[in-house]
């Protein structure tokens, strides 16, 4: 099992982000106007801009923890296959 690149765990978090980043953008601007929320579109793309960071963020981090802790298990496995 090959072990993902930091580089490549960015670049499918960036491509994640870009596609959660229009839709919730299109999410905003049919959502918010139920609310009674009216905001200008630069104040839309800014509260998108905002969330899309958070998300690159923490989607980058979990993948990267779950990836670490999958190839310490397979190491795991790897030594207690080769000790019997």
């Amino acid at each position: 099992m090959a072990k993902q690149t930091r580089l490549s765990s960015l670049i499918e978090s960036v491509m994640n982000i870009v596609i959660g980043y229009a839709v919730g953008l299109l999410s905003q601007l049919v959502i918010f106007p139920f609310f009674d929320i009216h905001v200008s579109m630069r104040t839309n793309l800014l509260i998108g801009a905002w969330f899309t960071v958070v998300s690159l963020i923490r989607s980058y981090v979990i993948r990267r923890w779950f990836n670490a802790r999958l190839h310490k298990a397979a190491q795991e496995v790897a030594r207690s296959v080769s000790n019997e």
